[in-house]
């Protein structure tokens, strides 16, 4: 049985890039120095537990006590959003790139198949992660997947399920169901699980798999990834992003007015 690992906080490249943005901690990392890291913790067996934070999710840490320990608890903090990006930024906290998940796993995946890590993939609809198996079987052929399983689930399987990761031998653990539950999944089993590094991938199983097409790298780097996803969904997703968005944006107002009056009593 693995344990959690307290001393990636020691960890040179984690220590030193640890920052603060809105009452939220995350690491100021390139995509290839995340990767590396992960690569360390699969290869040395250390158990490392992975978050990505985007603008919803930072506006719902304010309000959920339990998402914040989940996330503010994990030993990696990408930044997933380029709203937060620009944000962080803007209030003069330094990072160095967006750190989407989706362009994680699909790293990450790769990586396995070089490494001979072997991956477990869970959550997603049981078609997705059919379609998810069929492109992973066309992309690396040489991967073996440990096992999946769909995210249609009551919460007295979990340690069954839990089990059987924990029996697949797998390296990786990718967790593919929305926020706050795979935070807290993750979070609640995380001493329990032997896959060495675990993370939350949201949708991306969606996307690889096809079921939902992602924005161009245009509208990406525009940072109208969500305006893109509204598009496809609008009666699901419309209110949500309008909520978060107009919530992150007076977050944003009320910090850089903070840091406006405490430069004048500083001069």
């Amino acid at each position: 049985m693995n344990a959690h690992d307290p001393a990636w906080a020691q960890h040179r490249l984690l220590a030193s890039r640890r920052r603060e943005f809105l009452g939220a901690p995350i690491h100021a990392l390139t995509m290839a120095e995340t990767l590396a890291i992960a690569d360390e913790a699969m290869t040395l067996r250390r158990p490392l537990h992975h978050v990505v934070v985007n603008v919803a999710k930072l506006v719902n840490m304010r309000n959920n006590a339990e998402l914040h320990e989940d996330v503010a608890t994990a030993d990696v903090i990408n930044v997933d959003g380029i709203g937060v990006l620009w944000g962080a930024r803007l209030c003069g906290v330094a990072l160095p790139e967006r750190v989407a998940g989706v362009d994680i796993m699909i790293n990450l995946l790769s990586l396995c198949a070089n490494r001979c890590f072997r991956p477990f993939l869970l959550g997603a609809e049981q078609s997705v992660l059919d379609a998810v198996g069929m492109r992973l079987a066309t992309d690396h052929p040489g991967l073996v997947v440990a096992g999946m399983r769909n995210g249609y689930f009551e919460p007295e399987d979990e340690a069954g399920i839990v089990g059987a990761i924990n029996a697949s031998g797998a390296d990786c653990l990718l967790v593919a169901m929305p926020t706050p539950r795979k935070e807290r999944f993750l979070k609640r089993y995380r001493d329990n699980l032997t896959p060495s590094f675990v993370m939350g991938v949201g949708g991306s199983f969606d996307v690889y798999g096809g079921k939902v097409a992602r924005a161009p790298k245009l509208v990406q780097a525009a940072g109208l990834e969500w305006m893109f996803r509204v598009a496809q969904e609008p009666r699901r997703l419309w209110r949500r992003y309008y909520d978060t968005n107009t919530a992150y944006a007076a977050l944003l107002c009320r910090e850089l007015w903070g840091r406006r009056g405490r430069r004048k009593v500083d001069l």
